[in-house]
């Protein structure tokens, strides 16, 4: 019997939801830094846009509760409309179903607020009546406590949700490094949201291959001046 979740993700099988990034909804996180928590799902939709992953953003509440989306997230996507809710559950709304549907693609990579309650029970109903195969991108979630994040997860793995990170899946995305049509975006979205690993692409292209630097002004280095030392 084959199993679906040993294939890998690729930028033909996969499709990406980001639930909830909205202010009001991060406030609530305690289960990770929340600028971490930014970072890491504007990443992922960078990712998406690299490879041209159909990807899906959703709401709730938005006026009443839970405030805009992130701007960096939307600027990703400009033009892209926003799937508003009132219900928690995703699943619970008919726009995002015939999104999903309209994809054409049965992985689901998930990345939400809150884990506990809007990805959780997303996932759920999605496999249940959707079939879909759920992969949640746990560090581009976050949940009201540790224990709220974590305990939510184990009860999704144990249902059958893959846990993945947002780093993992992009370079999941990219595979291979001689796929020279996405390696300079993918080395972008690195330096930009991979911390030490983006830090150390950017030393080694500097300082080992002599590329120019990434900043965009000219800022002229001053050669030392020592002063007198009494």
């Amino acid at each position: 019997m084959s199993n679906p979740k040993l294939d890998v993700l690729t930028p033909h099988n996969s499709q990406l939801i980001i639930i909830d990034h909205q202010p009001q909804m991060a406030f609530g996180v305690q289960s990770i830094d929340r600028q971490t928590l930014k970072n890491n799902v504007v990443g992922l939709a960078k990712a998406a846009k690299v490879f041209d992953i159909p990807t899906i953003i959703t709401s709730v509440e938005t006026d009443s509760f839970s405030g805009h989306t992130y701007p960096e997230l939307l600027d990703v996507f400009p033009g892209k409309p926003i799937l508003e809710r009132t219900s928690m559950n995703s699943w619970d709304d008919q726009k995002v179903r015939d999104a999903l549907a309209a994809n054409g693609r049965k992985k689901v990579i998930v990345a939400g607020l809150w884990t506990e309650v809007c990805n959780t029970t997303f996932a759920l109903c999605a496999m249940l009546e959707g079939d879909y195969e759920i992969y949640m991108v746990a560090d581009a979630s976050g949940g009201t406590s540790k224990d709220a994040h974590d305990f939510a997860m184990q009860r999704m793995i144990q249902a059958g949700v893959v846990p993945v990170t947002w780093q993992q899946v992009l370079l999941e995305w990219q595979r291979d490094w001689k796929n020279r049509e996405t390696y300079d975006a993918v080395m972008k979205v690195v330096t930009e949201h991979s911390g030490a690993y983006g830090m150390g692409v950017d030393y080694a292209y500097t300082m080992v291959h002599k590329a120019a630097a990434r900043n965009h002004g000219d800022n002229p280095v001053l050669a030392p001046v020592a002063a007198p030392v009494r």
